[in-house]
């Protein structure tokens, strides 16, 4: 049987390219202008908005990595539902998908592209979007994805910088995707806790788009490869609030807190800290396995929503109705301060 961890040295979302570096880069570029840009690369939002019509605009994102678990089929599953999910963060509705792949044909039989293929379809028709076409090349290292466009009213486009003071922040899904991965590569975690970790990584953020709609949120993220740290910190900075974060309040997945107390630290926990700097201040009582887990990248993460106080309790019981057991109130948005995002004990 074919284990695609041994064709991957790292793999889903662990392989963004560091967030300062990339910054730096993006930065160099001047892209042309349009009125009907909604959302440019600016504000390093989840996807692009381009505004159509009064009542539409399209949503427009790309996303794609290597093999993040052994089995090609979940694979597909989990790599389609990564780039689908930057539609839901956006608080949109996935229409139509293009197939990314680079696969080693020399090297891998072709059934393993096929089931990956399968996996990638499935999760795109539970999403109800339709797949127009592809492009694969030959590669070295497998890498599977999906260019998604979705759709959604141009009033009601939800960003990464449209959080404001007093809101209250909900984590739809625990953190410790990377941190599982790792143990299950050095072989020191459970079967069933990398199995939670894999189902995770293959649910849709479909159900925390509905919630946003309903609720209407306008400031959101999905949580990936620069962890929660990175992410709070673009919606704090685009948005104008500090965010304070209760630490002990993260929900976390089963065996990752001991995993990280004996050690078990990907490197890309520390890039993520370092990339964040001295915006980010973490209480002096918080442990290290615990400032790790808040760097850990996610790979199909949760949404981060930020939702008006009087509405965060019931926006948790709606998400925990609708699947997302482990919703969360985690922080809220206050005045900005000198440091933009706290981790509070």
């Amino acid at each position: 049987m074919i284990d695609l961890l041994e064709y991957s040295k790292v793999g889903g979302c662990s392989a963004k390219i560091p967030q300062d570096k990339l910054l730096d880069i993006l930065s160099q570029l001047k892209p042309l202008k349009d009125n009907n840009i909604l959302v440019g690369i600016s504000t390093s939002d989840d996807a692009g908005v381009y505004k159509i019509n009064d009542d539409t605009a399209l949503i427009v994102t790309t996303d794609f990595f290597p093999a993040v678990c052994s089995d090609p089929y979940e694979f597909g599953q989990i790599a389609a539902a990564n780039s689908i999910s930057d539609v839901y963060a956006m608080g949109g509705t996935p229409l139509l998908v293009l197939n990314i792949i680079m696969f080693p044909s020399t090297e891998l039989p072709m059934e393993v592209l096929g089931d990956i293929l399968k996996g990638g379809q499935d999760k795109i028709n539970e999403s109800g979007a339709l797949v127009m076409g592809g492009h694969t090349i030959d590669d070295a290292t497998v890498k599977y994805g999906l260019a998604v466009v979705g759709t959604c009213h141009p009033d009601r486009v939800v960003t990464n910088d449209g959080v404001k003071c007093g809101q209250k922040l909900i984590l739809t899904k625990p953190l410790g995707i990377g941190v599982l991965i790792a143990a299950k590569r050095m072989g020191v975690c459970s079967d069933e806790a990398y199995r939670e970790a894999v189902n995770q990584m293959k649910s849709l953020n479909k159900e925390a788009a509905e919630v946003m709609r309903e609720f209407g949120v306008t400031g959101a993220t999905d949580i990936t490869g620069f962890g929660l740290v990175g992410h709070l910190l673009k919606m704090a900075e685009g948005s104008g609030v500090t965010i304070n974060i209760n630490s002990s309040s993260i929900p976390t997945m089963n065996e990752v807190d001991s995993l990280l107390e004996q050690g078990c630290i990907p490197g890309t926990a520390f890039t993520n800290i370092k990339s964040v700097g001295d915006k980010v201040v973490f209480a002096k009582k918080i442990a290290l396995s615990r400032k790790m887990l808040c760097a850990d990248a996610q790979t199909s993460g949760g949404i981060l929503m930020a939702v008006d106080s009087d509405k965060a309790g019931a926006a948790v019981a709606k998400l925990r109705s609708m699947g997302c057991i482990s919703a969360t109130i985690i922080g809220e948005a206050v005045k900005k301060e000198k440091k933009m995002v706290c981790f509070l004990e």
